[in-house]
């Protein structure tokens, strides 16, 4: 099943994509449910399921797609979570999964622009695997972590790399808005299977800059859910962004810097295919 969060008619909601349509499960459910969150957290899909076929369908290319969860929250970043990336960046090996948070208002959804910060000149792309929490918990085990993800999507933590490196924290390069592309929407855990058994590409205005596949993540997924949930209880709708293979414009030579009109996409066999243009934000009065 693909879930989505979208706007229509000046109007948010939610509802099942099939095909070119998005069936508009949201306006039937909006007296239980305010968005796709609330369904996630109530279990809700077999009955949006069930609801879908009396729903209105609205073509995708009317609606405006938001993040897949507008509203998580919390957003887990890892950091270089795949070999490539790390040698890349010289960054020593670790035992625990480097973790950073991203704000809810730093997303933007599929089709939407990508911001490049007025106060930037090194804009970066980081094509990533979302996992979206289901059923929430603490001190998770590794070996029943996957039971609590609702399902998976593609995401784009797009990276302001002059800010990120101001210092070795690296929440202001993370957190401008509109620079963290989540969409186009949720593919449920079972449609999926595996996670480890996907691959991530990105494209650059059509060439392809990172590919590799999610079996050499160094902290697979379960790890990095169990370990996560250690520190803080996990809920539903909370989202964890799993890393970026290697690639990025940052350690190209010369350096890769996304610009004004480029075209970024992220694509996941079986997830989807994320899509952003890049545009410049306008300097602030």
């Amino acid at each position: 099943m693909k879930l989505a969060s979208f706007i229509v008619a000046d109007r948010s909601s939610f509802g099942l994509v099939e095909n070119d349509e998005i069936a508009d499960v949201g306006a039937l459910l909006k007296d239980r449910y305010a968005d796709l969150k609330a369904l996630i957290a109530d279990g809700g899909f077999a009955e949006a399921a069930a609801r879908a076929p009396e729903a209105k369908r609205i073509s995708l290319s009317d609606a405006v797609l938001l993040p897949v969860i507008p509203n998580p929250g919390k957003i887990f970043c890892v950091g270089h979570n795949y070999e490539s990336h790390r040698q890349e960046t010289g960054r020593a090996k670790t035992e625990h999964p480097s973790i950073f948070l991203r704000f809810a208002d730093s997303q933007t959804g599929h089709g939407q622009k990508l911001l490049r910060p007025a106060v930037s000149t090194m804009f970066d792309f980081e094509g990533e695997l979302a996992v979206v929490i289901g059923q929430g918990g603490r001190a998770i085990a590794p070996e029943r972590a996957l039971d609590h993800v609702a399902g998976y999507a593609c995401y784009n933590d797009a990276s302001v790399r002059d800010w990120q490196w101001h210092t070795h924290q690296f929440t202001p390069g993370k957190n401008f808005p509109g620079t963290g592309a989540f969409g186009p929407w949720l593919v449920t855990a079972d449609e999926v299977g595996d996670p480890a058994q996907l691959s991530v590409t990105t494209r650059l205005n059509g060439e392809v800059v990172q590919s590799q596949p999610t079996a050499e993540m160094i902290f697979p997924i379960p790890a990095i859910i169990a370990y996560v949930s250690q520190f803080t209880p996990l809920s539903p709708g909370d989202v964890i962004v799993t890393g970026t293979p290697g690639g990025v414009g940052a350690k190209r030579q010369p350096p890769l810097w996304l610009k004004d009109g480029d075209r970024i996409e992220v694509e996941i066999p079986k997830v989807g295919l994320l899509v952003n243009t890049v545009e410049c934000e306008r300097p602030a009065a």
